[in-house]
């Protein structure tokens, strides 16, 4: 069976044979979609391998975190969207406690070495644009069904239908570059098309094409912000009614998967017009434009449809200690975890409305080379990051430098997330840096992806945080 990422071959076979040879495993993640994803798979993974499986969910893997998984005495632990950042510290209990551990992540690895150890970073692939956490451990999961106990033990063609879980988790982690998934993540994309888990099209790169009546599709999509519709709900609604189209049923607007494609290019012609003019630059007008990820398995017009939506689903589950009816849906439950999570789904989309309002009414600080926000115990720390990319879109956001975002968390901390985008990426933005070297300047730790990056500091340090944090994008973005 051939690799689906052959750099990623030998690591992931190693650690496959070693969970072939335990008697049960521990699967510990992160709480995030990609973290969910990556769960499901290696979960499903295990079961199918007929490998009991026990999973736990940690927003961030610290030392404390560390002890109490390595106290469970399992004598396997498999890490997945996280644990090469804590590889020092995990390899340190692991020893002390005498566990295995495996590691399926796509963030930058601390310098200590295990001998399960699965990074695309490792093998020169790009983890914050071409691969997630959730992608490595599909490359494992497919390992794992690779290297079964006889031939005819490879379940659901090689674990080739967990490439849409894969695909959630890699649209979740805001890994898109211009709009479609690159590199090993497009590998991983055609194998779920060939299994027909997955369909691709080129389509109107706005959130919420499954579910959002037209009026709010185009109200809430700040990506490229056209006057006059952006924000503006009278706007949007003397747009549509002025295309002479039937953009209602029953008295109900539409939404976009109920349009035929004559109706979608009608309305990304009014679009692209309306945008030209009001002297929306070219290249900002091609982004109206991406790849749409679509499980074709899933409901028409529910929020599993569609991966961008899948993701928030997921998000609004574990962000709210609810990691377990993630995991269920993830797994293929659509009866009681999928009613409970979309319940959850309209907790999340009203914090996070009240959120972006909070930024809105309180507005930025401007530094030379980033804007920020604290919001103290007014935005929940795990939602705060999310917020921090949506604010690209309130009044008085400047979207020609990074947003960070600082939130309280638990025993005296501070959380801080840092949003960019891709013209930012274009001009040398690392956030995944910013982040590291600004927290452990305040005696903090951070990291993440070169768009979207994280810390937790000490309550207090957030200034000096911030003028550090300037420093270091100032280099990046001169």
């Amino acid at each position: 069976m051939d690799a689906p990422i052959p750099a990623l071959a030998r690591p992931a076979r190693a650690a496959a044979r070693r969970l072939r040879e335990a008697d049960e495993v521990l699967l510990a993640s992160h709480i995030d979609a990609d973290g969910l994803t990556s769960a499901a798979i290696a979960a499903t993974a295990l079961e199918r391998a007929g490998i009991p499986v026990a999973t736990t969910f940690e927003k961030q893997l610290d030392e404390e975190a560390i002890a109490a998984i390595a106290a469970t005495d399992y004598e396997t632990v498999l890490f997945t969207d996280f644990g090469s950042g804590q590889l020092d510290v995990v390899t340190e209990y692991a020893e002390r406690k005498g566990f295995t551990p495996i590691v399926a992540d796509h963030h930058q690895p601390t310098d200590a070495e295990t001998a399960y150890h699965v990074n695309p970073l490792l093998e020169g692939i790009d983890g914050g644009s071409e691969l997630s956490g959730a992608g490595t451990t599909y490359a494992l999961a497919r390992a794992l069904a690779d290297c079964g106990r006889d031939p005819e033990d490879h379940a659901a063609d090689g674990n080739r239908d967990l490439a849409a879980l894969a695909v959630v988790g890699a649209v979740g982690d805001m890994q898109t570059v211009d709009g479609e998934l690159v590199g090993a993540n497009a590998a991983i994309t055609d194998e779920g098309v060939a299994a027909g888990v997955l369909d691709t099209t080129k389509d109107l790169a706005m959130y919420g094409t499954q579910t959002r009546p037209l009026p709010k599709l185009l109200e809430y999509a700040n990506d490229v912000r056209i006057p006059g519709i952006t924000n503006d709900r009278s706007g949007v609604v003397r747009f549509l009614d002025g295309l002479d189209m039937e953009l209602k049923a029953d008295g109900e607007w539409r939404t976009w998967a109920d349009l035929t494609h004559d109706e979608r290019r009608t309305v990304v012609s009014a679009l692209v017009r309306r945008a030209v003019r009001n002297g929306v630059p070219a290249g900002r007008i091609d982004d109206l434009i991406g790849t749409s990820y679509t499980l074709p398995r899933e409901a028409p017009g529910t929020v599993l449809r569609d991966a961008s939506e899948f993701s928030t689903l997921l998000n609004a589950t574990a962000r709210y200690d609810r990691a377990d009816v993630g995991l269920a849906v993830c797994q293929g439950d659509r009866g009681e975890a999928f009613q409970e999570a979309k319940r959850l789904l309209r907790t999340h989309r009203r914090n996070l409305s009240e959120g972006i309002e909070w930024v809105a009414d309180h507005g930025v600080t401007r530094e030379d080379n980033c804007q920020w926000f604290h919001a103290g115990e007014e935005i929940r720390e795990t939602i705060v990051g999310i917020v921090a990319g949506m604010a690209y879109g309130a009044n008085g956001v400047d979207r020609s430098v990074p947003m960070i975002a600082f939130a309280d968390a638990d025993k005296g901390e501070t959380k801080v997330s840092a949003r960019g985008t891709s013209a930012l990426l274009r001009r040398g933005l690392d956030l995944s840096t910013v982040m590291q070297e600004a927290s452990r300047a305040v005696g903090g730790d951070g990291g993440g992806h070169t768009i979207a990056a994280g810390a937790t500091v000490p309550r207090g340090t957030e200034t000096a945080f911030v003028e550090v944090a300037d420093d270091v994008l100032g280099e990046q973005l001169d």
